[in-house]
């Protein structure tokens, strides 16, 4: 009996264009920097002083020392902004020959054909490729770049920009706020059901470079929407960096959720900010699945603001040789009657640290609020490591709280049960994988479920770098 789906090849992921581009910033973080960039950009005056102060934030603060060994990253090494041989085009047709190829290898138009309303391709720092469905637009959607969110609907970007994440939260926010580019803007009209997914596709190319897009998206009172967001990288011996940042803003009675499939290579560096803000008998809920990257601090937030809120999180992480990847959530409950669910689960081999790093605050006037988390770790062998650092503040008696932690490793038993049925040691260990996997994988869209086990087929083999 074979039980592995059909294998992909690593190299789809590694596929390397020449490093061709329009312009390209030189590297460094400086105030002349900043505006060479909003000079590249055309902003409006209020964003190149919003970028300015940024810097000024970045400046002030200091690196985060509580996590992973950061220590590797030089930003006078890193180019902040690098525009692609290409403009914003709405025919796929348009978009030039060798970014087109790379997107059709990871099967993103192809996607698009089959599944979903609406697709945004990002190419290093500016978004090449935007379209959506006829009837979306008819009924108010909004489904843009963050570049022409700006330039059409000033007062909405304005109101809600790095409002939900502060560029004073950590040194990276500030980074963010000072030198974004691209990323996506969605707005869903109140009660309009949005029932196919959208979705956003980063793909860093150029080496030395960082990627910073911005996501923002308001979903109105009664509104729902699923977004789904895919990045990847090809495999460089330099350092990269992604640090992207995402707002989302439910409004009462709506419903947000958010899948993520992060493939970056193992040279990039990803120090990701997401975080929600959840209205009254709001509902949001994260899938994450984060693999590749040589270091990962990714903590989704839910702010749980209206009464009745909910927030579900499902994610899992795949650590193996040189990686270090810190992955979590923080729920805060402020409001009475607020639930929080999350399910997390890690696999580590060859070396791989996995880290679960969580929050969980349940205000003094969160009455009556419950909060599930449930925390499983896989080591597939006796040198990788797994840690659980989970802080729980719970400011009223009045709830119900539970925290369960579950770290083993693969048990013998089970493997020589597999093995005794006619499999193979490497069959017998990939079932149990996926099947420790599959409660993550059933919440993905069916493609990236299937990129999701064959990620976890080549993690297995070794045959990723």
């Amino acid at each position: 009996m074979k039980t592995q789906v059909e294998e992909i090849n690593r190299n789809i992921y590694d596929i390397k264009n020449k490093d061709e581009y329009d312009f390209k910033i030189k590297k460094g973080i400086t105030k002349e920097i900043i505006e060479e960039i909003s000079d590249q950009k055309n902003d409006p005056e209020w964003m190149r002083e919003f970028r300015l102060k940024a810097l000024e934030v970045y400046n002030q603060l200091e690196m985060p020392t509580w996590g992973p060994d950061l220590s590797e990253l030089n930003m006078d090494e890193i180019a902040t902004y690098v525009r692609p041989k290409t403009k914003l085009n709405t025919s796929w047709e348009d978009v030039p020959e060798d970014i087109k190829n790379t997107f059709d290898k990871l099967g993103i138009p192809e996607a698009e054909k089959k599944s979903l309303a609406g697709v945004g391709a990002q190419y290093d720092s500016e978004v090449v490729y935007h379209s959506m469905k006829e009837d979306l637009i008819k009924q108010g959607v909004i489904y843009t770049d963050m570049e022409t969110a700006i330039r059409e609907y000033p007062e909405l970007v304005k109101k809600h920009f790095m409002k939900c994440v502060p560029v004073t939260d950590h040194k990276f926010v500030a980074l963010h706020g000072a030198v974004w580019s691209g990323g996506s803007f969605v707005y869903v009209p109140k009660g309009v059901k949005v029932e196919i997914p959208l979705q956003s596709y980063f793909r860093l190319n150029s080496p030395e470079s960082g990627q910073f897009e911005h996501t923002l998206i308001i979903v109105e009172k009664g509104a729902s929407l699923h977004f789904i967001e895919g990045c990847s990288a090809p495999k460089y011996n330099k350092v990269n960096l992604h640090a992207g940042c995402v707002e989302l803003y439910v409004k009462d009675g709506a419903y947000l959720r958010y899948s993520t499939i992060e493939n970056w290579s193992k040279n990039m560096l990803n120090l990701n900010t997401k975080k929600a803000i959840v209205g009254k008998n709001a509902q949001m809920d994260w899938v994450s699945g984060s693999f590749g990257s040589k270091i990962s601090m990714l903590y989704p937030m839910s702010i749980l603001n209206g009464e009745g809120a909910k927030t579900e999180y499902t994610g899992i992480s795949f650590a193996g040789k040189g990686q270090n990847l810190d992955t979590g959530f923080k729920v805060v409950h402020n409001a009475p009657n607020t639930s929080s669910v999350v399910n997390s689960k890690s696999i580590s081999k060859n070396g791989g640290k996995c880290t679960y790093r969580s929050l969980v605050r349940i205000k003094e006037n969160a009455k009556n609020s419950k909060s599930s988390v449930s925390c499983e770790s896989l080591m597939l062998d006796d040198f990788s490591i797994s840690d659980t650092i989970p802080v729980n503040d719970i400011q009223t008696d009045e709830v119900e709280f539970s925290h369960e932690a579950k770290i083993g490793k693969i048990s013998d038993k089970a493997i020589f049960y597999l093995m005794s049925r006619g499999l193979s040691e490497e069959d017998a260990k990939a079932m149990i994988v996926r099947g420790f996997a599959e409660p993550i994988a059933k919440e993905l869209p069916v493609e990236y479920a299937v990129e999701m086990n064959n990620l976890i087929n080549l993690e297995l083999e070794g045959a990723i770098g």
